[in-house]
C-alpha cells in the first residue's frame, strides 16, 4: 500500500496540528490533532482516491489511529 496517498490525502483533509511529514507511520494521529469530524471528510476523501467505500465495522477510532491502520483497512478492501 502506498502510504505517500494516504499522507497527501492526509495533510490535504485531517487538519493535524502535527505537520504530516513529521508523522511516522504508526504514529496517533488523535494525538496529532485528527478530530472526529476530520475524521469524516478524510474517509470520504480515501474513499474517492481508492474508489471504496468503507463499511460500517471498519468505521471506528482504531481505523483511523495511525496512516499504518488506514493502509492495512484499505488494503483489505481493494482486494
Amino acid at each position: 500500500m502506498n502510504t505517500e496517498q494516504i499522507r497527501a490525502i492526509l495533510a490535504e483533509h485531517g487538519r493535524l496540528t502535527t505537520p504530516v511529514e513529521d508523522l511516522e507511520d504508526t504514529s496517533d494521529l488523535y494525538h496529532s490533532g485528527l478530530t472526529s469530524l476530520a475524521t469524516v471528510g478524510l474517509m470520504l476523501a480515501l474513499e474517492d482516491e481508492f474508489d471504496i467505500e468503507f463499511p460500517d465495522s471498519a468505521l471506528s477510532r482504531k481505523t483511523f489511529t495511525s496512516i499504518e491502520s488506514i493502509a492495512e483497512v484499505i488494503e483489505e478492501l481493494v482486494e
